[in-house]
């Protein structure tokens, strides 16, 4: 064209004439150049080089400033990396967010907070240190705190006496790093004013953790006394907030006791000497109603005289107290494993299995409480022999259960068979298992069963038989002995059989068909009262908002007023279907 130099007319090829392709070098950068080039031109192929140049332009800031953003990417990794919390300082703020949880059920009077800060414990204790809770300490109360005397007995119970009170967070600690220092700071200075006051709950969870402490360090003697200070605090206060960590404070305080020498069933043992005290802070929970330390109480109470073998005190206790209804679960799966222990030795065998098998059912199914879901299936197992029952097999079969059992269930199958050899020889092998279990000089009492069970064997396999052959088959004394046990066993209704003296031998009667007799139907009673009282156990556990039926009268209250209003209204003229909205096409 004459009006455009021949260098910039456009070719179908995306060239210029001349074929001076070097230009394209400089428009290679543009994004043009890409969408004209084509498949078949293989000059073309330079298009990558502007690929190279922008990494160059891309790779050319670090050679000007490669040191410093070098420097600031490992900045920003070590501050990536230091954001992970020390354990101390964590710790620290674990134990301090219970603070607030207490505050909250003085606030709200409601336990439930309470609660929630007992069960961090269990976390708390396994970082928990006498640096870190002398730290906590320090930082709670004041010099001029009114509850200053309580840190500073706090402090020296854990060892700690030269800590400083009011102190704040050591340099050592840099807490600085943290990228959220200085809204600690503030809280730090917000909550130096409020150390002023220390509520009492707060005075006795850290107590509780003391006591958690000293224990785990199996220092006995110190938290004995940290305990009995503590007791004296609590007695002194007369808060319904503090129901719930009382209950904690003696439980420890009986633990403590336990601990020391002389050790339990010694009657100087100082588990004699904590009597008084927790009997006098069971009246005093009768009197304030205090459901969680009555219910702790009774339980400790129990354990105490059942250590020194104090059965009659036991069962006095039981008699004139009664034990809370809404108690918690893991309180009555203690109190009825307590109390079918009494039971078992007062041979009152038929209530000892009721309430050890309530027992066995409330206990927890966490692994924490396997200890005592073995205990108390020891001891009912034990019961259910002297009973004349044959345990289920299955129970020996869990997981859980089959390794601590394994005496209990050689002593089932000599029970079982009636072989009064295998018996002995059980007991002589595992004599210091059973004593250790408690369970010894019941299992003693199973001889005579182990006779009566053979007898019964005989019996039914044998139509008749002679005294001579059942002295020899059970190992007995001489004929005279085995007479009088078969006769016993008549007596008793353990088999139906007649004893002919004169001839020596025991004829059996035929036994008649089980299901024709009520023994299915008492069976299948019990399960049914089982389940009954299960679910009522369960309704009565049921927690419902407080003054709900209150709000729900109101409502109901406002409902009518409005009612009557719009009635008056319409009688009056005032309204009409319009107004309230005409007909519904819908209904």
């Amino acid at each position: 064209m004459p009006g455009k130099t021949p260098d910039k007319e456009p070719v179908e090829n995306g060239g210029y004439r001349g074929g001076k392709d070097i230009d394209m070098k400089d428009n290679d950068l543009k994004p043009k150049g890409k969408k004209s080039v084509k498949d078949g031109d293989d000059e073309m192929t330079v298009v990558v080089p502007p690929s190279k140049a922008a990494q160059k332009q891309s790779s050319a800031p670090p050679p000007n400033d490669a040191d410093g953003d070098v420097a600031m990417d490992d900045v920003d990794k070590a501050d990536e990396g230091d954001v992970k919390v020390d354990p101390v300082v964590q710790a620290i703020s674990d134990i301090k967010s219970n603070f607030a949880l207490l505050e909250r059920a003085v606030v709200l009077f409601d336990a439930r907070f309470s609660l929630r800060a007992l069960r961090s414990i269990s976390s708390l204790r396994k970082r928990l240190t006498p640096e870190i809770l002398a730290q906590v300490i320090s930082e709670t109360y004041s010099t001029s705190s009114s509850s200053s005397h309580v840190a500073k007995q706090l402090l020296a119970a854990i060892g700690q006496s030269e800590m400083p009170l009011g102190r704040s967070w050591a340099p050592e600690m840099e807490i600085d790093s943290e990228p959220k220092a200085p809204a600690k700071n503030g809280a730090k200075k917000e909550s130096s004013k409020e150390n002023k006051d220390v509520i009492p709950e707060i005075d006795v969870f850290l107590g509780i953790l003391t006591q958690v402490l000293l224990y785990d360090n199996k220092q006995f003697r110190q938290g004995f006394e940290h305990s009995r200070y503590l007791s004296d605090r609590i007695q002194s206060l007369n808060r319904r907030s503090l129901d719930s960590l009382s209950a904690k404070v003696y439980f420890y305080y009986s633990l403590f006791a336990e601990q020391l020498k002389p050790l339990p069933p010694s009657p100087q043992s100082p588990i004699v000497s904590i009597r008084p005290t927790l009997l006098a802070a069971l009246r005093t929970a009768v009197l304030r109603k205090d459901i969680d330390t009555q219910a702790s109480v009774i339980v400790l109470l129990l354990r105490n005289y059942l250590l020194t073998s104090h059965i009659a005190q036991a069962d006095l206790l039981v008699s004139h107290t009664q034990f809370p209804e809404n108690a918690a679960n893991n309180q009555v799966a203690r109190f009825l494993y307590y109390l079918g222990r009494i039971r078992a030795i007062q041979l009152r065998y038929t209530e000892a299995h009721e309430h050890l098998t309530a027992a066995t059912r409330k206990a927890p199914s966490s692994a924490c409480a396997l200890g005592f879901s073995q205990t108390a299936t020891k001891l009912l197992l034990v019961v259910e022999l002297l009973m004349g029952d044959i345990p289920d097999r299955a129970t020996f079969r869990q997981p859980t259960m089959e390794l601590s059992l394994k005496p209990y269930f050689l002593l089932v199958q000599a029970v079982r068979v009636g072989n009064l050899e295998d018996f002995e020889t059980a007991i002589a092998d595992h004599a210091d298992t059973f004593r250790r279990d408690g369970t010894y000089t019941l299992i003693l009492r199973l001889r005579q069963n182990v006779i009566k069970t053979g007898i019964r064997m005989m019996s039914l396999s044998y139509s008749r038989i002679s005294l001579r052959d059942i002295c020899i088959r059970l190992h007995l004394g001489s004929e005279e002995s085995a007479e009088y046990i078969v006769a016993k066993a008549i007596r008793d209704g353990v088999i139906e059989a007649t004893l002919d003296r004169e001839r020596g031998f025991m004829k059996s009667k035929e036994v008649g068909d089980v299901y024709a007799t009520r023994e299915p139907g008492e069976a299948f009673h019990d399960r049914i009262r089982a389940c009954l009282a299960l679910h009522d156990e369960s309704v009565k556990a049921m927690r419902f908002p407080m003054n709900q039926h209150r709000l729900e009268l109101k409502n109901a209250q406002e409902a009518r007023e409005r009612e009557r209003e719009m009635a008056k209204e319409i009688q009056d003229g005032d309204l009409d279907e319009d107004d309230l909205g005409g007909e519904f096409e819908g209904m």
